[in-house]
């Protein structure tokens, strides 16, 4: 059964810098150390947040010590700087590239859509609603309490939203963002990533983000947007099989 964190949430990261290996950063730092499940091997979201994990380092015990945050047959997802091979508790059900950003200059003053508004608890159905719709990446039943979103309403219908999900130190990121593909064209999408990461860098903070390697006209709307390619990352979807007996 997964276990509660330890006491001790200063647990450094063992990559050179705390968005390579930006799972662990986020769920060891003090914003988001008190929702991970887990200890000083391995941690993980609970899955009603997000699915994902990971470990201090890609080692055997590693592996060993997520499996224990895992139900038998239970997904996991892993983002790491390079390929990782686990051990025989899991079997690889995907790995892909994917580009990690970093806004580096803030994208110029535009007029923000009036339309454009908080969402909250009372916004959770049709929220969750517009991420299967749109596949913007992991969108679980609590996603949205990882931090603030914005989105768009038209005739009471959400058509369009982003907010933040990850949170670490000095970083947060910007996740979720889909537009209705009724709306596609208008620049919603453009106005939610613009106000989303002004409110992040408002704190003091730098905005970041991951995109599939191959999601060229999404990769070309943030790098218009101040976004800067920082690192290829490998996003690996693991499936936890325990050995039979």
């Amino acid at each position: 059964m997964p276990t509660a964190p330890s006491s001790d949430s200063s647990i450094p990261t063992s990559a050179a810098h705390p968005l390579d290996n930006v799972i662990w950063s986020a769920l060891t730092h003090r914003h988001q150390a008190a929702l991970a499940l887990g200890d000083g091997a391995a941690r993980r979201y609970p899955a009603e947040f997000a699915p994902f994990g990971a470990m201090a380092d890609a080692s055997a015990a590693g592996f060993h010590a997520l499996a224990g945050l895992l139900t038998p047959g239970e997904q996991v997802a892993l983002v790491t700087a390079g390929d990782v091979t686990p051990t025989a508790e899991f079997e690889i059900l995907l790995q892909k590239p994917i580009v990690q950003m970093v806004q580096s200059k803030p994208s110029g003053d535009q007029a923000a859509d009036p339309r454009m508004a908080p969402l909250g608890p009372d916004d959770a159905t049709d929220m969750r609603a517009l991420a299967e719709l749109t596949k913007p990446g992991p969108f679980s039943s609590r996603t949205q309490e990882l931090g603030a979103f914005l989105g768009v309403r038209e005739n009471g219908r959400l058509v369009a939203m982003a907010g933040e999900r990850m949170h670490l130190d000095g970083y947060a990121e910007v996740s979720a963002v889909c537009t209705h593909p009724d709306v596609r064209g208008r620049g919603l999408a453009r106005s939610l990533v613009r106000a989303v990461s002004a409110r992040i860098a408002a704190r003091g903070e730098i905005p970041f983000l991951h995109a599939f390697e191959d999601n060229d006209s999404a990769i070309a709307l943030y790098a218009s947007l101040g976004f800067d390619l920082r690192a290829t990352l490998r996003l690996t979807v693991l499936r936890h099989q325990p050995a039979a007996g």
